[in-house]
């Protein structure tokens, strides 16, 4: 029971849901059709079916849900108290009591409808007990309503805790708010603590991980607690007490020296002394945090006591600051190794511990003579040695910026090995598509930018923009000029192109179209023009005459179709019942079709002619039920 992975738990669906999950499943996995030759027999055989199948899959996923929740008894005490403190034990006992009994009931309902089935005598009365069965099953499941609600919930909170393994070699962190635990848990793992200036910033238990001797270790940051009895303490102090309880781990006492986190060092240490019995039999560290503002050889005698105390006591104290990282690394090894050593020595004082040790003998080699036998090496590799040591210590990276502080920058190029050593620094040409961005760049940009702007500055004191009143050259005249034509040109382009996209253009009545050829040459009399034995008397003679003849053609083509419809209808469109098709023997056979269409349609009372709905006809093989033997080529 090393690791609880509670995100595999299943997603518990609500009560309405879960119905309809249920019975639409019973739908699609079982036969749904009974055809009137049916026996009696095969009839209580379908409706059975169905009874049985809808309350074993009720049943199948409600066990599901109380099998994947944790059970208390089962788990690690230090999960069991965890939940009891976040959803209350009996709350949670309870919900899986009520969905363990509604699992009973369902069964119980569909075993007392099952035999009620067995004598159905029609079709009518085992559609009835049917209908009732599922009718009762839902029921129980509606009832469940606050139960799957709550287990819901209480799944969501379970997948988002950290993964915490009891057994495993694991640092707990504890103190008032705002001592630093957070810092320093970001400090020593790769975990990403919210830290901020307030109290209870860290309102649950966080995990990270870290390396020491090449083991595995955990390192959990608690909630702060306040110092108050444990039934004033809330649920986020209450997590910290059940870590601290429960997790065989070092402990590290966080203390603040500076006094920032609003607590005096005498409130610390009662805090420390009322949850004192919860350290027992663990490798326990006071850590004094924040000395980089106050160092404890700057205390008054009083608080410095304090400390001389718990060294008085057998605690360590060690000295830190998250902020400028001193001692940070110090804490973490020796947390580690007592840690270390702990685990050892419990181990020791078990039973299993003697068998193992009367199997091992630790042979200690004695020395045949007073001889001294260094290690053999040989003489070609001790000059060249002798050679390559120069005395001088190469300076690492890490002296480097020791030394330099915040002078220190990271030089990547200066151990490049190349040919030219002058080289090392030159730009490496950037590329971007297939092009050296450097050929498209001015270097000499900044320097022309900046003789502009002294340019524009002279000639700003020189008032060189105030006359505002001078005279424009004749070149600027015409510039303007030719820009105002071609604005106008282009304001008639628009008006041109927008003439020519209007779909409903106005239309001239017919009788203003009618060419009168006596009012046309009166006109052109009036305005010095003869027209008399002209040509233009003669283009619309000719024009008047064409348009009478094509009236003349569609007058003796409409002869053949009833002049009673075709006066009322618009010349230009086909009618609808006539388009498309060839002759009136297939008009007369597209009628029939049609009204044969519509005949299911109106016995579930058609809205009108203009409903035109298609409805859906069920595929067979989804809705035909199992098959039994023979053919199988149905579709």
């Amino acid at each position: 029971m090393a690791h609880y992975n509670f995100k595999k738990i299943t997603v518990v669906p609500p009560a309405k849901d879960f119905v309809d999950i249920v019975l639409s499943k019973t739908q699609r996995k079982t036969p749904t059709v009974v055809h009137k030759h049916y026996k009696i027999s095969r009839i209580r055989t379908f409706y059975m079916r169905k009874v049985k199948f809808s309350s074993q899959t009720f049943h199948d996923k409600l066990t599901q849900i109380i099998q994947e929740f944790p059970k208390l008894d089962d788990v690690h005490p230090f999960y069991a108290d965890l939940m009891n403190v976040l959803y209350d034990k009996d709350h949670y006992k309870l919900a899986l009591g009520q969905i363990n009994t509604a699992r009973h009931l369902i069964d119980n309902v569909a075993k007392d409808y099952y035999r009620l089935l067995k004598y159905g005598d029609s079709l009518y009365r085992c559609k009835q007990l049917k209908k009732a069965a599922l009718g009762r099953m839902c029921t129980i499941m509606k009832r469940q309503k606050q139960s799957l609600e709550y287990l819901e919930q209480v799944r969501q909170h379970l997948s988002r805790l950290p993964s915490i393994d009891p057994n495993t070699r694991t640092l707990l962190i504890c103190g008032f708010p705002n001592v630093g635990k957070s810092s320093f848990i970001n400090k020593i793992t790769r975990a990403d603590v919210e830290v901020q200036p307030y109290a209870f910033t860290t309102k649950s238990l966080f995990v990270g991980h870290t390396d020491y001797k090449y083991l595995r270790w955990q390192v959990v940051d608690t909630p702060g607690i306040l110092d108050h009895s444990l039934e004033d303490r809330n649920t986020i102090e209450m997590q910290a007490i059940t870590a601290l309880a429960h997790l065989r781990s070092a402990i590290l006492y966080i203390m603040d020296v500076s006094e920032q986190c609003g607590h005096s060092l005498e409130q610390q240490r009662d805090l420390f002394s009322s949850i004192k019995p919860l350290f027992t039999n663990k490798p326990l560290i006071i850590v004094a945090n924040k000395i980089d503002v106050t160092k404890i050889e700057d205390l008054p005698e009083e608080k410095k006591q304090i400390f001389t105390d718990f060294e008085a006591e057998g605690i360590p104290v060690l000295h830190m600051s998250t902020l400028s990282e001193e001692g940070v690394m110090k804490v973490k090894t020796d947390a580690c190794e007592r840690l270390l050593s702990h685990r050892i020595q419990t181990k020791i004082k078990l039973k299993k511990v003697a068998d193992v040790m009367n199997r091992l003998h630790v042979a200690m080699p004695a020395k045949r003579d007073n001889k001294e036998r260094p290690p053999y090496i040989p003489p070609g590799v001790q000059k060249k040695e002798q050679a390559m040591d120069t005395g001088i210590k190469k300076k690492t990276e890490r002296d480097l910026e020791l030394e330099q502080g915040d002078d220190y920058f990271l030089d990547l190029r200066k151990s490049w090995d190349l040919a030219k050593k002058e080289e090392t620094y030159d730009v490496i040409p950037e590329i971007w598509q297939g092009h050296n961005v450097a050929d498209f760049i001015d270097p000499d940009i900044m320097e022309k930018l900046d003789a502009l702007e002294r340019e524009e500055e002279l000639r700003d004191k020189a008032g060189y923009y105030n006359n505002e009143s001078s005279e424009e050259d004749e070149e600027m005249k015409f510039i303007r000029r030719t820009a105002k034509k071609i604005k106008e040109k282009r304001k008639i382009m628009i008006v041109e192109s927008r003439e020519k996209r209007r779909i409903n253009k106005p239309r001239l009545p017919k009788k203003a179209t009618k060419i009168d050829t006596k009012d046309m040459a009166n006109d052109m009399g009036e305005m010095g023009v003869e027209v008399e034995g002209g040509a233009h008397l003669a283009r619309a003679r000719s024009r008047s005459a064409s348009k009478q003849a094509v009236k003349r053609k569609r007058s003796e083509s409409t002869t053949m179709v009833d002049t009673a419809k075709t006066r009322s209808l618009s010349r230009s469109k086909m009618p609808r019942d006539r388009s498309g098709v060839r002759d009136v023997v297939m008009a007369s056979k597209v009628k029939k079709i049609g009204r044969k269409a519509q005949v299911p349609r109106n016995r579930e009372a058609k809205k009108g002619e203009g409903d035109r709905v298609i409805l859906n006809m069920m595929p067979k093989h989804l809705y035909s039920g199992k098959r039994g033997t023979g053919k199988t080529q149905r579709r």
